[in-house]
């Protein structure tokens, strides 16, 4: 552990600017809101801002993409494939413990089961991660509820947890120590554990007098997702509710969602794009004979927090897919983010 002043800690993102191009969280000055952007303007990041509109996700699943390019030659009978790759890396500075969580599910989802995404491999390879305690809970939060808050426990390379005027850097990979090396910053003792879990306790008393826009107790409705032991009428309730925007799936960390088109450059060239895609769309399990068999929107909204509660999900992500940010309850235009969603789902059971 290391300590570096409150006022020096942009010196972090100043080093790493370096090597990388650096993300991190920026007050939009129209707007107001925060988005994770690539700052141009290091002294535009704001560790005090609230969390971002749009999950930090899209630095390493871009919502539109070439992957790679084609060309036949049809004299020669040959296609010529081009892969395009991002190759620029990448830190992100400041992120909020919920959405490197959102992170560590898609790594497990594209590089963690049978086939590897080569193209999100390649987006990961070259990032740095410095992380960003929450002394206090935001009003749309319910991070304790999902086990992914307030503090990230793995997967960052840096952790940065404010203490007056210091902050408290953990380092949790080689290339976290070797940046804290180099810049000379101070050793922290052993009692810098203690206080950072006097931080994180604190944060978390607070969720009941801040945190007041959602409560999702998650644990109490796992087991009837994951056996499907929901009455039928509640999922054609929620049903009714949704008006297929997608929006949910666009603002949630850990989906993983997508689309593949070719799109004809020229008489014999085709780019190769990946785009995000949602499972409130009719059309996304709609197959090429026309048959879709989740064509009820009740269907495909069951399978959207099946694939966000059940154990089985969880098994395979060593967690459940929720992060407990609150963004889709925040865009939802008809009020079934996951927080209600576990609400009727939990007034159903006590009947």
């Amino acid at each position: 552990m290391y300590l570096i002043k409150k006022s020096q800690v942009s010196d972090i993102a100043k080093e790493l600017q370096k090597e990388y191009q650096v993300y991190g969280p920026v007050i939009d000055k129209e707007t107001k809101q925060t988005m994770f952007v690539k700052a141009e303007n290091l002294a535009d990041i704001d560790l005090a801002a609230p969390i971002p509109a749009i999950p930090p996700k899209h630095t390493l699943f871009p919502h539109f993409e070439r992957i790679m390019s084609y060309d036949y030659d049809q004299k020669a009978q040959k296609v010529d494939i081009k892969t395009d790759f991002d190759n620029q890396p990448k830190a992100l500075f400041g992120l909020r413990s919920c959405d490197l969580t959102g992170v560590l599910c898609m790594d497990r989802f594209f590089l963690g089961q049978e086939f590897v995404d080569d193209v999100y491999k390649n987006h990961r390879k070259k990032m740095f991660i410095v992380t960003n305690t929450c002394n206090l809970p935001f009003k749309q939060c319910f991070c304790v509820c999902t086990d992914s808050g307030p503090s990230a426990r793995e997967g960052y390379d840096m952790n940065l947890t404010e203490m007056g005027d210091q902050y408290l850097v953990e380092v949790g990979s080689d290339k976290g120590k070797a940046l804290a090396e180099k810049m000379g910053l101070a050793k922290a003792d052993d009692s810098y554990k203690k206080k950072k879990d006097e931080v994180v306790d604190k944060s978390i008393d607070n969720f009941d007098m801040i945190a007041k826009d959602n409560k999702a107790w998650v644990s109490r409705v796992v087991n009837r997702v994951t056996t499907g032991l929901i009455d039928e009428k509640v999922w054609e309730y929620i049903g009714n509710q949704c008006v297929e925007c997608g929006a949910c799936t666009f603002v949630c960390p850990s989906c993983t969602c997508f689309n593949i088109a070719d799109s004809c450059t020229s008489a014999s060239g085709a780019d190769r794009l990946r785009t995000w895609d949602s499972c409130a769309y009719e059309g996304y399990t709609r197959m090429a004979g026309g048959h879709n068999p989740r064509k009820p929107v009740e269907d495909r909204r069951s399978k959207r927090f099946f694939c966000k509660l059940s154990y089985s999900q969880s098994k395979k992500y060593l967690r459940p897919g929720c992060v407990g940010c609150g963004r889709c309850q925040w865009v939802c235009p008809g009020d079934i983010g996951l927080p209600n969603v576990v609400t009727y789902i939990r007034r159903e059971i006590q009947k």
